[in-house]
């Protein structure tokens, strides 16, 4: 019964929303009878705990070395009146330094913490965030909020974006405006799809973007505008809702070993060979256009197929569909990023090695689109 009442609310609020149902007829807000939602804080570090020389210094910093009990601290008593926040530091560092046995315990500590919090905010560095945030996308179990948030530059600069996207990630899974949404992210007042999410820019605050399918929504100050949902939301209260990917029924061994080769003009055989060679189980390649490699890359991919390795063709463009080449042993990754479809693919290898059940996790997972009804 919880899980329908869930649906309704979530499908509700997407029909006000279509609807533009956001106010009473007088334009006051309705009053929320809600107990304050609470929020759990994870920290693993990044750019938003970071300490810069001075500050002007914008790009000259020291990331993960403010614990994210001070960011929040910080935002007090403002964020008191939207949500009871709680806070928990799973680790301080770069966001490049972390592993993917890291990442399973996130999952664990993220999954955890929803058990008694309304919903999870995840703050960490921006350089590999889109990573984070497609891996708890696919892992996670419950459908309760979980945003990622950070920053592009550090917390002691004048000017940082850090304090109002933390505040704004607090502020949007207090709201639980994107329950059934999987993960997403909250940057420079836009809400995106972890699916659908990338860093598009080195420096600039606005560095993320979702592509061709845009962002999901914007906050502005006091007002959350959510203006579509990912597909996922028409299985919300399903036990469909739920990836395959439950890390508890993963045995506790190493993950797959999954690499991702970049095709450029005239690339030779030597990554993929290289990897094959090292036990590599799956290899994503970045390809040109709609997934082009060159005479040498095919033929050490074709190799690599024969020696049992399961190849997924991507892009290098960071837009835009692959689709099944009709090669044996290769799968399309759909409009996955080659580093998303990585993700994906290792999670597939660790469940089953049946090449037709991936390729069609790739096809549903990996494109997320709606179901047309008849």
């Amino acid at each position: 019964m919880a899980q329908l009442a869930r649906r309704f609310t979530v499908v509700t609020a997407l029909v006000a929303v279509a609807l533009g149902i956001t106010a009473s007829p007088t334009g006051a807000a309705e009053p929320d009878p809600r107990p304050t939602p609470k929020v759990a804080v994870i920290g693993t570090g990044g750019t938003i705990a970071g300490v810069s020389k001075s500050k002007v210094s914008f790009d000259d910093y020291e990331a993960g070395k403010l614990r994210v009990s001070r960011l929040v601290n910080d935002l007090r008593p403002e964020v008191n009146r939207i949500a009871d926040v709680t806070t928990q530091q799973f680790g301080n560092k770069d966001s490049n330094n972390y592993t993917i046995p890291e990442y399973r315990r996130l999952t664990a500590a993220v999954d955890h913490a929803l058990k008694f919090n309304d919903g999870v905010v995840v703050t960490t560095g921006t350089d590999t965030m889109e990573e984070f945030a497609y891996w708890l996308d696919l892992t996670v179990r419950s459908d309760k909020p979980v945003v990622l948030t950070g920053s592009m530059r550090p917390w002691t600069v004048i000017g940082s974006d850090a304090p109002a996207n933390l505040y704004n990630a607090i502020h949007l899974a207090a709201s639980g405006r994107t329950t059934c949404f999987g993960a997403v992210v909250m940057l420079n007042d836009q809400i995106h799809a972890a699916r659908e999410v990338r860093k598009s820019d080195t420096l600039r605050l606005n560095a993320f973007s979702s592509g061709s399918s845009g962002e999901l929504g914007v906050i502005d100050q006091n007002h959350i505008r959510v203006n579509r949902a990912p597909a996922r939301v028409e299985q919300c209260g399903k036990p469909a809702w739920k990836t395959p990917f439950d890390l508890d029924k993963i045995a506790r061994r190493p993950l797959p070993k999954v690499d991702i080769a970049y095709s450029y003009q005239g690339a030779g055989p030597q990554a993929i060979k290289a990897f094959a060679d090292a036990g590599a189980a799956g290899i994503v390649t970045a390809g040109t256009g709609a997934g082009g490699l060159s005479p040498a890359m095919t033929e050490a991919r074709d190799d690599a197929v024969k020696n049992g390795v399961v190849m997924v063709s991507a892009s290098r463009t960071g837009s835009g569909s692959v689709y099944d080449p009709d090669v044996h042993g290769v799968i399309g990754a759909q409009d996955l990023t080659p580093q998303k479809a990585r993700l994906l693919l290792l999670l597939s290898l660790a469940t089953t090695h049946n090449e037709h059940r991936i390729q069609t996790w790739f096809h549903t997972l990996g494109t997320g689109q709606f179901t047309a009804r008849r």
